[in-house]
């Protein structure tokens, strides 16, 4: 299970509704032996001939950017990015750019606002990502609601 604060949550959202119509992408950082993200680091999507459907970021500007997070004692855990307009299920593009061990996951917008948030993880033999449960903390301990990605 991924654990979200909810100031993470929030942050990770207001990012996918301003990038909106543009796909955006960011980084999950926090604890890795509790699997709980503390913050989020947005990242800017360079991708300029399909920004709607599709992100890239320069591997100097993610390299700065996880190495920030970890001089804070945060480790990546993961990676999220928005779907305008299109459901927050993993795309093969997506399972084929995965890396094992980490999450991701994926904010749904429609009509710029959040519909829907899924957490997912490549599988061993990298053929397909399966969900994984995510939840939302409001402290990083007491949870506020835990949904099981997929439902």
């Amino acid at each position: 299970m991924i654990r979200l604060t909810q100031h993470a949550a929030e942050t990770m959202h207001a990012h996918a509704r301003e990038g909106y119509p543009h796909e955006v992408v960011g980084i999950l950082a926090g604890d890795e032996a509790s699997r709980s993200v503390r913050r989020v680091a947005a990242l800017v999507n360079e991708r300029a001939d399909s920004a709607h459907n599709r992100y890239a970021v320069g591997p100097l500007a993610l390299q700065r950017a996880e190495r920030a997070l970890e001089a804070e004692g945060l480790a990546v855990l993961g990676y999220y990015h928005s779907h305008p307009d299109h459901p927050a299920d993993y795309s093969e593009f997506d399972r084929d750019h995965a890396w094992p061990n980490l999450t991701y996951v994926i904010v749904s917008v429609v009509g710029g606002e959040v519909v829907d948030t899924r957490a997912w993880r490549l599988t061993d033999d990298r053929t397909a990502m399966d969900a994984e449960p995510l939840a939302v903390a409001l402290d990083g301990e007491r949870c506020l609601g835990e949904a099981a990605a997929g439902r």
